[in-house]
């Protein structure tokens, strides 16, 4: 359409030139009186306008047949009647009728129409442009290895499950799969929004259309093409867009109306004009046309989908995938953000929160790495959480498992225990200090070390809260939303973890099955909510409130009970969703004001009711501000961005 619009905008313009030399108007405007005139010139400058009214006027005509057989008239049906009424009424004077003809009125609006719908279809391209770039992050071909141990470079439609794809430094990964060889760190930036490059082993998943980094790698493939992450986002993204939402049925509800006003106001500003001020017919003519071109629905018509088309594939650019538009939309009302704790706020994993030295010349460091020492022998969780806190534990001997109690090993020469309060006051090795005591009302797990029969010092342990939970919650409560948690863990749990980062209130000792009615009790407050959570456990919740977000559900898109998909385990990516939401509200807003706004002043101008003034707009100035109308509406929408 691009294509045609371009070229039957040339050959009219062409065709326009004549048109313009031979028009006795603008020969008498040059001041060239009968100089151009000729025997049958107005034969000729009539055949010259049919071509140009036929030909580029055909996609208006073909237009107003297709609206008026929905019975939906608007922007074609109007530039179809305007240029219909000017040709016809032209070619009746030129067969004999008294009049003034209109062919260069007729040409030069044709011309600047298509002009402005190829310039208004390229912005509105580019505005949709993001969801191509997110096809085209796919490598074109994949070096499969066979059995021999050889290269095959093959399409990527030829890849099965199962086949083993080399990846080269440099290179896109052809498809979602496993890596069996390799270490290397991938770029995953335009497909989850994760800036830094994420480190990938042995083991780990990688995402087709990631960008390796400087390590070759052998990776198995496991999804191809409708089954892979980017194929599941890019349907995603065309559902999303092709879903209607609420302020598009206003915009096309407002579209009705104007073409309503326009027809009616043309009307009537051709009867105004020549019954009661007895204006002649042409000059009535004239402004009627202008009022029907100038008043044309088509920015209203694109204000909102186009916002639509950019928020959408913007957002699943950055990890944000949206499965509800309306949800989506009505997420910038939101009031309250209720999180799941564990693998939400936290990371589901024990780590050391706090270190307590109780022996003169041991620092804290050198305790954690004595306890590290001996835990690194043990698969329980705690024993994990320290040896993940010192880089390179020294070698332990002699080590010991002491069941539902401890371990202990012999680290440079010392014994050392790494133990439970229980097993110190089975050994009479009390510890009075207060500061224990307030950990262990935080519900905190506490350990000791003994070392060579003494207490050295003791180690806190609790789910670790992530790095950028407080901020998250900080930019929440900015945004006026109260924040709130959800948690099965104990009351103590939970009371320290809202008060290390601010929330408003939480829930705990809370079952799976309990946590929907929790979000209706807050509901019930008058809150509009949105649960954030990871899709399993939490699927009642998300489906209770009013937005669900799943969160950090990596190449899983299709959680059936979300509203929203987060790919990254980033709680600040609900602020960004809820900022774009807001964002995205405030683009159609604006446009929606630009696309009817306008006619406000467009539409008398139109009409002329400066004239008296020596303002008076012609049919060819009307379409160039029509059309500017709706390049400025397709440009504001690109301005759509997502903050972080």
């Amino acid at each position: 359409m691009v294509e045609d619009f371009r070229r039957r905008f040339w050959i009219s313009l062409v065709l326009t030139v004549p048109i313009l030399v031979l028009s006795p108007m603008i020969q008498a405007f040059l001041g060239l009186g009968e100089a151009l005139r000729f025997p049958g010139d107005l034969w000729v400058l009539w055949a010259l306008s049919s071509v140009v009214f036929f030909y580029g006027g055909w996609p208006f005509l073909k237009g107003i047949a297709e609206e008026l057989r929905q019975r939906n008239p608007g922007m074609m049906t109007l530039i179809a009647i305007a240029i219909s009424v000017a040709y016809l009424y032209s070619s009746a004077v030129v067969f004999g009728l008294a009049g003034k003809i209109f062919f260069w009125e007729l040409a030069t609006l044709i011309d600047v129409m298509l002009l402005g719908h190829w310039i208004e279809m390229r912005s509105v391209l580019g505005a949709s442009r993001a969801l191509e770039e997110l096809a085209r992050l796919m490598p074109t071909e994949a070096h499969r290895v066979m059995p021999d141990g050889s290269i095959q470079d093959v399409p990527l439609d030829q890849l099965q499950a199962g086949d083993r794809v080399l990846v080269r430094p440099g290179e896109k990964i052809p498809a979602d799969g496993v890596i069996v060889e390799g270490h290397t760190t991938v770029n995953e930036a335009l497909l989850t929004g994760e800036s830094a490059p994420v480190e990938k082993k042995v083991g780990d998943t990688v995402i087709g259309g990631a960008i390796n980094g400087e390590g070759s790698l052998v990776v198995e493939v496991q999804k191809t093409g409708a089954e892979s992450y980017l194929s599941q986002v890019i349907e995603l993204v065309r559902q999303a867009q092709e879903t209607k939402s609420r302020t598009q049925d206003l915009a096309n509800r407002a579209a009705r109306w104007l073409t309503v006003v326009a027809l009616g106001g043309g009307a009537l500003t051709l009867a105004v004009w020549t019954l009661v001020m007895g204006q002649p017919f042409d000059f009535a003519l004239e402004r009627m046309v202008t009022v029907m071109v100038i008043a044309c629905p088509h920015a209203l018509g694109l204000a909102v989908p186009l916002v639509v088309a950019v928020s959408t594939a913007l957002s699943a650019q950055n990890g944000l995938l949206i499965r509800d538009r309306t949800a989506f939309e009505n997420a910038r009302n939101l009031q309250a953000v209720i999180f799941d704790k564990t693998g939400t706020l936290t990371e589901g994993r024990f780590g050391v929160t706090d270190t307590l030295v109780f022996q003169d010349g041991l620092s804290e460091e050198e305790l954690l790495t004595l306890a590290a020492a001996v835990e690194q022998h043990s698969e329980h969780p705690i024993a994990r959480g320290i040896v993940e806190a010192v880089a390179h534990p020294p070698a332990a001997e002699d080590f010991e498992a002491i069941p539902g109690k401890g371990a202990r090993a012999r680290v440079n020469g010392e014994e050392v225990r790494v133990v439970s309060p229980g097993y110190l006051r089975e050994h009479g090795l009390e510890v009075q200090d207060e500061r224990v005591d307030r950990l262990a009302e935080q519900g905190k797990t506490v350990v000791f070390v003994v070392r060579d029969g003494r207490v050295a010092g003791a180690i806190a342990l609790a789910d670790v809260i992530r790095p950028e939970s407080k901020e998250a919650v900080r930019q929440l409560k900015a945004m006026g939303l109260q924040v709130m948690m959800l948690t099965g863990d104990n009351r103590r749990v939970a009371a320290w973890v809202a008060r290390e980062i601010g929330l408003d209130d939480y829930f705990a000792e809370v079952l799976p099955d309990q946590k929907a009615a929790k979000v209706r009790e807050v509901q019930q407050r008058g809150l509009r909510v949105a649960m954030v959570g990871d899709g399993i456990n939490d699927a009642p919740a998300l489906a209770q409130a009013d937005v669900g977000i799943a969160i950090g559900a990596g190449t899983d898109v299709a959680i059936e009970t979300a509203d929203i998909v987060l790919v990254r385990n980033d709680p600040r990516d609900v602020v960004s969703i809820l900022r774009l939401s807001r964002a995205t509200y405030r683009k159609m807003v604006q446009n929606l004001w630009w696309a009817a706004g306008y006619n406000i002043v467009a539409i008398p101008l139109a009409a002329g009711v400066l004239y008296k003034l020596g303002l008076l707009l012609g049919p060819a100035v009307a379409a160039v501000f029509m059309s500017a109308s709706t390049v400025i509406v397709s440009i504001n929408a690109r301005f759509l961005k997502v903050e972080k």
